[in-house]
């Protein structure tokens, strides 16, 4: 890519943010009109605002996907289509709701250092917008170039922001003493239940990326190991949508094998995945050793009493992600970054 063409992308980058930034501040000056509202809380500026931010985030990356990736399904097999097609609509159901979390964790922080305060509509009209450009900038560029590991880091940074608000609006102040499951209990429920359900949007979309990397690395002839990768992913994701669709709170028997069910799909996911990639590659090799090493010590140190079982989940999440970011990263020197169409008909050999 030339410096014109680069410089070109730039400045249609700039010109979404100004138009998000526009379209927001008028949203939110509607929605936020009458009296002045508390920064944070019940009646609060945070969720007009976020759920604002979280439309035009989604509508920018839909916008900037037509726009700069429209060609790259001109010779794909409609099968390849479709599964291009349905990750960018996950993808767009992510963005709108990591962007919405983002705003409400803003506005629980700011509130807590600003108690009283209260924003008149203008003003949090403006905040509506600033929020609507940062989003609106960042999913732009997302749609003009999205690599595997940026969706790892989403993943992550979306784990982390959602448990963060969850814990910040806890019913139980003292849930920790049990699981992180203890957040979907409760009148704030809906925030980690919903983080659950949107992570597992996010893990099957990366799991459908991976899949894509591989097919680009390896080509046709491993199609039907890598649909069985991406197909491992997607039930992965499926499962811990479904620990928050299943909340403790509803039904705690199910809710336990669904999760329990998750963890087993991730680890069956990155075993299938690293047998399917070419070598399998050394860093991979060594980041899986140590982890779980790691990951055994933990187990053991937890069943010994050293702590308690929220410290062992949150030990194991960590890992999981720390793996799931060496492979993408892996992945992506292994991949070429230009688009492969299958020249398959159908995705299973007949």
């Amino acid at each position: 890519m030339g410096i014109e063409e680069r410089m070109t992308r730039e400045t249609r980058a700039v010109w979404a943010t100004v138009v998000c930034f526009l379209l927001g501040s008028a949203a939110g000056t509607l929605a936020l009109w009458g009296n002045p509202r508390p920064v944070a809380g019940g009646g609060s500026v945070g969720l007009p605002a976020g759920i604002i931010a979280g439309v035009i985030a989604a509508a920018s990356f839909v916008v900037s996907s037509r726009g700069h990736r429209r060609d790259d399904h001109a010779e794909m097999p409609r099968w390849q289509v479709r599964v291009s097609t349905l990750s960018a609509i996950a993808l767009t159901v992510a963005f709108a709701g990591v962007t919405a979390l983002g705003v409400l964790l803003a506005g629980e922080v700011f509130g807590a250092g600003l108690q009283g305060a209260e924003i008149p509509p203008l003003g949090g009209g403006i905040v509506t917008g600033v929020a609507s450009a940062v989003a609106g900038r960042l999913t732009f560029s997302a749609g003009i170039d999205l690599r595997t590991s940026d969706l790892a880091t989403l993943l992550f940074s979306y784990l982390l922001i959602g448990t963060l608000f969850a814990m910040l609006t806890a019913a139980d102040p003292r849930w920790w003493e049990t699981n992180f499951s203890q957040l979907g209990i409760g009148a704030g429920a809906w925030a980690f239940n919903g983080t659950l359900v949107v992570s597992g949007i996010l893990v099957a979309t990366v799991g459908s990326y991976i899949g894509r990397d591989l097919h680009r690395a390896l080509g046709d002839r491993e199609l039907t190991r890598i649909a069985r990768v991406v197909a491992l992913w997607a039930s992965a994701g499926i499962a811990l949508a479904g620990i928050g669709v299943v909340s403790l709170e509803d039904a705690v028997i199910p809710h336990n094998i669904i999760a329990f069910a998750a963890l087993v799909l991730f680890v069956a996911a990155a075993a299938v995945t690293t047998a399917v990639m070419p070598g399998p590659p050394r860093p991979l090799v060594i980041a899986t050793v140590l982890i779980a090493a790691v990951l055994v010590i933990a187990v053991v140190a937890s069943i010994l009493g050293a702590y308690s079982v929220t410290v062992l989940e949150a030990i194991v999440i960590g890992l999981a992600l720390l793996w799931m970011t060496t492979l993408v990263r892996v992945l992506a020197v292994l991949a070429p970054t230009v688009t492969r169409p299958s020249r398959r008909a159908t995705l299973l050999p007949r």
